[in-house]
């Protein structure tokens, strides 16, 4: 049963684009996450709670029993800027709520209803919200990271990198103590794929909505784990960002996986594909070290 499960999710995930017609592969692996015991001593905490000034909503997951100032991670989702909703990936807030984290996994506004800034500027919301609120669900305010697959990747460069997006939604400066990139964009203008054009459409600056130009020493530590075979979201983003903030001295890792692709990153958070690579394992222990570095509280 589950070798024939297994076989269904690489089948429908390798259809690519087509399958969108049919089914949201990341709401698939989500059930069959749940299926395979994603959500055994875990529990969503909140479903749907509204936040921002867009009509936005988010989800929190948490481990089971009582939950007292854990670790907190807010998890971007991915999808090009285009698709993606908070419910589909389930199996990530899930995954790292197992660890010991509370889990916020926020939706945010998409592409073509809006443009940049927009997404932005939602997840800053969303990071407003953390700040204010975590604490009733359990969560440390003092200790929260970030992370976040593709275009969630790109949000969490920009809100470690540049002050302005989370400073204009009133969350107080240091608050993001660490942040985890799964194969995200950081260096890719000029824009040339169509998502991105469609994405960054009438910028007036295209340099100044790159991560890679906004690194500097102040940065949180940040791990940038990046798919060698990733043809949608190449490697060289995640290398060029950790060579310019090395340069600058600011803490980063990066870790490659050569036979993942870009969508393998981020399945790998889940039950069914997790011994494809130790994705999970990873980033867990980066935000451990990180938010345990940071000196506000202890660990899980």
């Amino acid at each position: 049963m589950k070798r024939a499960l297994l076989a269904l999710l690489m089948l429908v995930v390798g259809l690519g684009a087509a399958a969108y017609l049919f089914v949201d592969p990341p709401r698939l692996l989500s059930w069959a996450d749940a299926v395979a015991g994603g959500g055994r001593g875990v529990e969503q905490a909140a479903d749907g709670v509204p936040f921002g000034t867009h009509g936005q909503r988010l989800d929190v997951w948490r481990p089971a029993g009582p939950v007292t100032r854990r670790p907190v991670l807010v998890f971007f989702h991915g999808g090009g800027w285009v698709h993606g909703s908070r419910g589909a990936y389930a199996f990530a807030g899930r995954a790292f709520a197992r660890a010991g984290f509370v889990v916020v996994v926020p939706d945010y506004r998409k592409v073509p209803a809006v443009r940049y800034p927009a997404f932005l500027q939602d997840n800053a919301q969303a990071m407003r919200w953390v700040q204010d609120h975590v604490a009733a669900y359990g969560g440390d305010p003092g200790r929260v990271a970030i992370a976040g697959h593709s275009a969630g990747g790109y949000t969490v460069a920009m809100l470690a990198l540049d002050p302005r997006w989370l400073r204009a939604a009133g969350v107080a400066p240091g608050f993001v103590k660490a942040g985890v990139g799964l194969c995200g964009p950081y260096d890719f203008f000029p824009f040339r794929k169509e998502r991105a054009i469609d994405a960054f459409r009438g910028v007036a600056d295209g340099p100044d909505t790159q991560p890679i130009n906004h690194a500097g020493a102040a940065a949180p530590p940040l791990l940038l784990i990046s798919a060698g075979a990733d043809t949608q979201v190449g490697a060289h983003n995640a290398v060029n960002l950790t060579a310019r903030l090395r340069a600058v001295g600011a803490p980063v890792i990066h870790l490659d996986h050569p036979g993942l692709s870009h969508e393998s990153i981020v399945m790998a958070l889940s039950v069914p594909f997790r011994g494809r690579a130790p994705v999970l394992a990873e980033s867990v222990a980066f935000l451990r070290r990180a938010l345990k570095e940071a000196g506000a509280g202890s660990r899980p």
